[in-house]
Order: structure tokens, then C-alpha cells, then sequence
């Protein structure tokens, strides 16, 4: 029998291009054997292919996270018993006024950021707790800070940030729950990432001089900031204290807004 430690692994979604390519090569490289998950089979068979040069095993998973058959597929993987970490990375953007939406794309942008995170998470969770060890790492995006900010470079976005928003809070009020188990939860927050989120047709959209960060620093800074016990990571920001200000602001407004009489504002005007 070997004596030889079992490799641990890693399940990312949206594995075939920008983060999520970089996180599966990056892991691979780490010591990981992957689960490749996307609907592109073709790339992510090159992915797999060039993940077992560098000695790393990986497994690929083609499904649609919008369709409840594939995600279904990955849930079910995902609970096996042996991953030891789950990157939640798909996604896409739907930049447009909420108007001009179609309500089936916004419900699958609901499905694939809001849904599939959660039945994943949950998926994968008992495993964790029963080795006391793992990491959950939900690919969210500054966009989840921008709810009332109207700037011209700022994308249409009320279904998108919202969706981020919730990973945000999700991830944060998860973390709470886990103190103490040795399973790590982090939200991932890039801004704007060299990727093909941002093509349209095929065709990169990005209006010049817009910083642009590489896909493969995203995730040098998520795993540094998993090292930092870093719950939401903002690869760009220096000043850490403003996150600390931000979730101080909010819980001011939770206790706040907890009374049991009407604010001054709201009473009937004598």
C-alpha cells in the first residue's frame, strides 16, 4: 500500500477561459487534480490535456449551470465527498438597460451566479466539515459596491451587480457560520479582467485606457488573500481599511433600523 498523501482537488466552473482557465492551471501547478466544468467540451479537453503535462489529473464536466439538468450534473459531482476546494467562476455579463433585458437571459444570469453558487456551496460543504479542511472561493466583482453609483463608465447593470451583491453577502454571512471548522469561504471581487467576458461577438468592447488586470494576478491575489483569512478580496485594493468601513456602515444601518417606532421622517406632518 502507498504511503503516498492523496493529491487534493479542485472543482472550477467556468474553467475555459479568463479566471477560471487561470485558476485550473494555477492549481495544477499548485499540486491539484481538477474538475474542468464548462459547456465548451473541445476546450476544455485542450485545458485537461495541458494540465496533465505538468502531472496534475483532470476530470472534465460539460454542462450548462443555466439548465437545471447541467447543473444538476455538477451538484451532483461536486457532493461526491472528495473535493477539497470549489471555485464558483462562471459567469456572464449582461451590460444593457434592465428594460431592454430579456427576462429569460436575466434569469439565467440568476441561475448560472445566484443559484449554481448556493447548490454547489451546499454541495460540497458536508465533505469539507467532515475533513475540517477546505476552501469555497465565489468569483463575485467590484460591481457588488455599485448599487446607486450613476458614472458614465459605469455599465448598465442592475441585474449583474445585483447577482454579485448577493455573493457577496452570501459569502460573508457563510464565513460566519464556518468560524471554527477549518473550511475557508472567500469573495472574489476583481475589477475589470482581460477576459472574454467583455467580448461581444467575438470582438473586445472595453473602452481604451480602462485599467485592465490579468486573469492569472486575480488569482495569485484570491489565494494569497485565502492565506490572509481576506473573506472579500479586492485584488486592486490598497487601502484595506475602506472594506472595513464599508461593512462597519451597513451594520450601523442594520441596528439602526431596528426600532420598534416609525423614524421622524415617515411620522404624518402635524
Amino acid at each position: 500500500m502507498s504511503d503516498q498523501m492523496p493529491r487534493p482537488r479542485a472543482l472550477v466552473t467556468g474553467a475555459s477561459s479568463g479566471i477560471g482557465l487561470a485558476f485550473a492551471q494555477r492549481l495544477a501547478r499548485d499540486g491539484y487534480d481538477l474538475i474542468l466544468v464548462a459547456r465548451r467540451h473541445e476546450r476544455l479537453a485542450q485545458l485537461a490535456r495541458e494540465i496533465e503535462k505538468v502531472g496534475a489529473y483532470a476530470e472534465v464536466v460539460v454542462a450548462d449551470l443555466a439548465a437545471p439538468e447541467g447543473l444538476a450534473t455538477v451538484e451532483e459531482r461536486a457532493a461526491a465527498g472528495d473535493v477539497t476546494m470549489l471555485v464558483n467562476n462562471a459567469g456572464f455579463q449582461t451590460y444593457m438597460p434592465f428594460v431592454e433585458l430579456d427576462p429569460d437571459r436575466a434569469e439565467a444570469q440568476i441561475r448560472v451566479q445566484v443559484t449554481a453558487i448556493v447548490r454547489l456551496s451546499r454541495a460540497v460543504l458536508p465533505g469539507l466539515l467532515a475533513r475540517n479542511a477546505g476552501t469555497i472561493i465565489n468569483v463575485s466583482s467590484m460591481l457588488a459596491f455599485s448599487a446607486g453609483m450613476d458614472q458614465p463608465f459605469l455599465p448598465k447593470r442592475a441585474v449583474y451587480a445585483a447577482t454579485k451583491a448577493f455573493v457577496n453577502s452570501f459569502t460573508e454571512t457563510l464565513s460566519g457560520e464556518l468560524v471554527g471548522t477549518g473550511v475557508k469561504v472567500q469573495a472574489l471581487c476583481p475589477a475589470v479582467v482581460r477576459t472574454e467576458f467583455h467580448d461581444v461577438d467575438g470582438k473586445p468592447v472595453l473602452r481604451p485606457n480602462v485599467p485592465v488586470m490579468l486573469p492569472e494576478d486575480v488569482v495569485a491575489a484570491s489565494l494569497a488573500g485565502l492565506a490572509l483569512g481576506d473573506v472579500i478580496c479586492s485584488p486592486a485594493l490598497a487601502d484595506r481599511a475602506l472594506l472595513d468601513t464599508e461593512r462597519q456602515a451597513r451594520h450601523a444601518v442594520f441596528g439602526g433600523g431596528r426600532g420598534a417606532e416609525l423614524s421622524p421622517r415617515y411620522r404624518p406632518k402635524p
